[in-house]
This record gives C-alpha cells, structure tokens and sequence, in this order.
C-alpha cells in the first residue's frame, strides 16, 4: 500500500481508519473484561481461590505492560499499522491458549499471551490520533474510543452469559480467536502506511539520539509525575474494580448469582459507555470555555470516594443498591481518562508513542496491582478468622484509602507555570 500524508486523508477515510482501530480495541477490551462474567465457572473448575483469581486477571494487565515501553519506540519508528499487525498475532494464540488450556498456570500464561497481544490496540490508534488529528479532534476521539471500550466490556457481561450454558466458556475464546483475525485484515485494507519521518512533506523536529530512541524526556517531566499516583489508583483502580471486583463483590457481599452479578456488571458498563459519550461531546467545549482537566479531576474523584465508603460500610445491607454504587465509582473514576490524552498532547508529535506509552504502563501496572492486591487482601483476612464479607470490606476500604492520598497528592502538587498545559487541551 502507498504510504498516505495523515493530512490529506479525506473524511470518509478518517472515519474508516477510526473503525478499524474501534472493532480493534472493543475486542480488546471484551478480553480483559470477560474474566468477570466468567469468575464463577473458572473458580468452579480450577478451584480457583481469591487471590488466584486475581492474578488470573491481572495477569492479563502483566502481558499488557511487559511490552509498554518497546510498544512506545516501534509505533514512533514503524507506525500504528504495523505494530498492531504483529500485536495482534499473539491475541490469536493467546485466545486459542486460553480455550486449549487444563490446569491455573496455563490459564495464566494464556491470559499474558492475550495482554500482550492486545496492548497496541488502544496505543496505537491514540499515536495515529496525535499526529493525524487536532487536538480538539483528539479529545473527541480519545473519549469515543474508550466509549467503544466500554461497550466491549458491556458484550463480556449478560451476552456471555448468555451464550455460557449453549456453548460454554472454551469455545467463546475460539470465537474471539477468529474475530481477532477479521479485525487484522479490516486494519490492514484500511489503515494507511505511516509514512518515514524523512520522507514527510513536514518533517517532525530533529532531536538528538537519546531523546529520539529513549524515554529521557519524559521520565524528566514533573507534569508526567504528577498524573503517577492518581494514574496507578485512581485510573488503575477503576479497571480493576470493573473487570473483576466488581463482579465479585456483588457475588461474594452482596449475594448475588451469577446471572443477578451479569445483569450488574451490564449496568456498570453501560453507564461507562455514556459518560465515555458525553466526554467525547463536552470535552472539546470545556476546553474552548477554559475549564481545566485538573479541575474536574478534583472535583469529580470525590463522588467515587463516598461511593466505596457507601459499598464498604453497607456491605450487606446495600442489597441491589451494590450496582448503582458501583456504576457512581466507575462512572465517576471516567474523569481520569482525560489525562491520557493530555499526556499525549505534552509533549511533541515524534514522542507521542513513548509518552502515551509510558503513562499506560502506569496506568497498567495500576491494574494489575490492585487487582492481585484486592485479592491478597481478601484472603490474608480469610487466613485470620475474617468473615468473607468482612475481607471484601477490608481490602476495598484498603484500596480506597490508596486512591484518596493519590488524589491528595494530585491535589497539592503544583507544576511550574509554563510546564503545565492549556485546559483540556494541553497543546503540543
């Protein structure tokens, strides 16, 4: 295929590009999201404990962040298209692991091999993004790919649900298998070549050898440092709560069955894809009316805190109010995707990869975190006498307590002026 300048791609072009990289990434995120629904059948099976399940599912994350920081440098050098090609490879055999597999440990090396296989398919649309479109655009488009994210997420819920007693969960990864391989020949017809930095009618900055093939630059900048914390809990968080605690708690607290848990769990991330919706709409409007990402940061997160201070203390008690409680934490914890693209605006357009990149792998290493942490939690306070309702309280309160001092630290913590970027629209 002829390589195609990003600017004179025609609208209908844009809009093809940003399908295929959509059917992509909700693939994706069914993957990661799938161990959910799935929970009780696989703990039934394998005899899975907490702890073990948290692993499983945050084994995924660790695919996902072993390949972060290479991942940045190839889509710089090689472009969106290619990098996802060969990513997506390794999706294939790991769903197919998946479905093949007898025993936790592999289980667990299929879950890497898929995390690792899907980790470009929201870097590299989001790298094509910054360098293909205006950072309004950007914002627009960031938040309506995590909204197809979510509704990923919201097809791992009741329709596999549905789908488990007529084919079971085996063949479901055999079925992700082969959509995988749909979606590679979609974004190889449809996705354009990216073009070397030499041959560009506007080539990007020279910069030196260090900058060009390492992460110094930002590694050094106190605008990325301060996004850390709140990217590891608070971003982090929301993911692990929502692909796999969530699922759990309404089981494990609130009582529920695993059709009750599915229909919550389908709540959960239908909120998620309208509130990924409307950031799409109003963030470009926010930025032009001069409201700050920092500033709904701070005043959003809150709202998530009196949420998990309402499911730990209720416990029991919250019954089918556990879902909506839920739906305010993820919904609420949504604000914290803006920092994504704001990261990715920061700093320059040859760069764009490795700094989108490298806020991922905190954001991942968040998730994977939390999600075996939750549950070592949960079985350290089994292993004391704890009442299993009492475990799940004790690790959420843990976790929620992470997430208010890196909110904290979010807060306090002031960029130099001229470092900080403009509203939502932090410019290049």
């Amino acid at each position: 295929m002829i390589p195609i300048e990003p600017s004179s791609l025609p609208r209908r072009r844009v809009i093809l590009v940003f399908l295929a990289f959509a059917l992509a990434y909700f693939l994706s995120s069914l993957i990661r999201a799938i161990t959910a629904t799935l929970s009780p059948s696989l703990t039934a099976e394998f005899a899975l404990s907490a702890q073990d399940l948290g692993l499983l599912a945050g084994g995924y994350f660790l695919g996902f962040s072993l390949t972060q920081l290479p991942l940045g440098r190839w889509l710089d050098l090689h472009g969106p298209k290619r990098v996802i090609l060969a990513f997506l490879s390794f999706a294939v055999l790991g769903c197919l692991a998946f479905s093949w597999a007898q025993n936790f440990q592999s289980l667990l090396a299929a879950r890497v091999l898929c995390g690792m296989g899907v980790s470009a398919c929201l870097m590299a649309p989001l790298t094509a993004y910054r360098r293909w479109f205006d950072p309004n655009t950007q914002l627009r488009a960031n938040s309506w790919m995590l909204m197809t994210g979510s509704t990923g997420m919201l097809a791992a819920t009741l329709p596999v649900q549905w789908l488990m007693p007529v084919w079971g969960w085996r063949p479901l990864f055999i079925l992700l298998a082969v959509m995988v391989i749909i979606t590679m020949a979609l974004v190889l017809m449809l996705v354009p070549s990216w073009q070397p930095t030499a041959k560009r009618a506007h080539p990007v900055p020279v910069v030196s050898t260090q900058e060009a093939d390492g992460y110094r630059l930002i590694w050094q900048s106190p605008y990325f440092w301060r996004m850390v914390p709140i990217g590891f809990f608070c971003h982090g968080g929301m993911v692990a709560i929502q692909t796999l605690w969530a699922g759990q708690w309404m089981t494990q607290v609130a009582g529920w069955n695993a059709n009750e848990a599915a229909g919550g769990l389908f709540v959960i991330n239908l909120g998620m894809l309208i509130s990924f919706w409307m950031w799409g709409l109003i963030t470009p409007r926010l930025a032009k009316a001069g409201v700050r990402m920092e500033t709904l940061i701070i005043w959003c997160l809150p709202l998530t805190f009196a949420a998990l201070l309402v499911l730990v203390f209720a416990g029991q008690a919250l019954g089918s109010g556990a879902a909506a409680a839920l739906t305010v934490f993820c919904v609420g914890s949504s604000v914290v995707s803006l920092i994504q693209p704001a990261v990715g605006l920061k700093f320059p357009a040859h760069l764009a990869g490795r700094a989108l990149s490298a806020y991922n792998l905190v954001v991942l290493t968040g998730i994977f975190c939390v999600q075996w942490g939750i549950g070592l939690v949960v079985d350290l306070g089994l292993g004391m006498g704890l009442h299993p309702v009492a475990a799940y309280q004790t690790a959420l309160m843990t976790f929620a307590a992470c997430s208010a001092l890196s909110w904290l630290y979010f807060v306090l913590k002031r960029v130099r002026p001229g470092s900080a970027p403009n509203p939502l629209n932090p410019g290049p």
